[in-house]
């Protein structure tokens, strides 16, 4: 509540103790607007908004911005298509008619446990190869050859070959089938994975590409699982790992992030959309089943359920008359399933 010279001086904290240091008789000032004093002290509103402004840049943070896989697959996602293009070696797919109705087990809400992993393995394949070669710095605590996952012997040259999508997946595949993750928790990995190389500004490598993986996922579990796997649990998967590294990573990563940890819904679904559309450009698409009767019915009880509940809902919002002329109505028609 001091005086509008005190205040406006400038932006430096240091500057203003230097000001009010100084014993000079205080003589009052008439009000003189922002502009007048040409002070460029900025207003708190403004820098909210420059802050969603930034996280909007931010694709684990903001469901608006476009994932970072996504558009670093799109290079080599051209030059798949104009090589199916030029050999004609296109594949088939599946599509429903009148009589038949293909669906896959792949949903929002409970993704596929075995594609979704070939996904994301797919998108961390994809942030490796077309990763900046000039920049990025290897932060001591991701690099394999300071902390090796294994016993063996770390190659000279563990940081020159690229990993293939396989090798990748299999890691993946290897931690969730032993400590019993969901496909939730393989998104929720991702999204971690991308926040970290965010707000560190570091890129994924063939030097610690696995380290990164494992903290992303040893935190993915302990967010988003009720019944968390412990660090010491990782180390019976693997085999040479310590306790204490496994502290160490986990609180490095989570300092990483800014104790950052939060998933909107939104940024889940973006992501999760996100990965069907890779798998569509890289021909890894999940498996179509026809439609059972069993399962029709089980829609069609979903569908009852969905319409009891919003049915109160939707009786309020109708208007008891209505003129002829604003005769638009949504109609609602029951959708049979046989």
């Amino acid at each position: 509540m001091g005086s509008t010279t005190s205040c406006c001086v400038s932006s430096s904290p240091k500057i203003r103790r230097n000001a009010h240091s100084r014993l000079d008789s205080y003589q009052p000032e008439p009000d003189l607007s922002r502009e007048d004093t040409g002070c460029n002290l900025q207003h708190i509103s403004d820098r909210e908004n420059l802050d969603e402004m930034n996280m909007e840049y931010n694709p684990s943070d903001h469901p608006r911005a476009s994932t970072i896989f996504l558009s670093k697959s799109q290079t080599d996602v051209r030059e798949k298509r104009k090589s199916l293009f030029i050999n004609n070696h296109g594949t088939r797919r599946k599509h429903s008619s009148c009589s038949t109705i293909f669906l896959d087990d792949n949903t929002v809400s409970q993704p596929n446990l075995k594609y979704t992993i070939k996904c994301v393995a797919l998108a961390i394949y994809y942030h490796i190869r077309n990763r900046d070669r000039d920049g990025g710095m290897l932060l001591d605590i991701f690099d394999e050859k300071l902390h090796p996952l294994s016993k063996s012997e770390v190659p000279s040259d563990y940081d020159q070959h690229d990993p293939e999508q396989k090798q990748i997946y299999r890691f993946v595949r290897t931690l969730f089938s032993a400590a019993q993750l969901t496909a939730e928790c393989a998104i929720v990995t991702l999204v971690y994975l991308e926040r970290l190389l965010t707000y560190a500004e570091i890129d994924i490598c063939p030097g610690n590409w696995k380290r990164i993986v494992l903290g992303a996922i040893l935190l993915a579990s302990k967010v988003w699982d009720d019944q968390a796997v412990w660090n010491v649990d990782y180390c019976q998967i693997l085999k040479d790992i310590t306790v204490e590294d496994m502290n160490e990573l986990e609180r490095q990563f989570l300092e990483l992030l800014q104790f950052n940890i939060n998933v909107p819904s939104s940024v889940y679904a973006k992501y999760y959309f996100d990965l069907r559309s890779l798998s569509e450009s890289n021909n890894l698409s999940f498996p179509l089943e026809p439609l059972s009767r069993e399962k029709a019915q089980k829609l069609e009880a979903i569908s009852r359920l969905c319409d009891d509940k919003y049915k109160d809902v939707r009786r309020a919002a109708r208007k008891r008359s209505a003129s002829v002329d604003n005769l638009c109505g949504v109609q609602w028609v029951p959708a049979i399933l046989s």
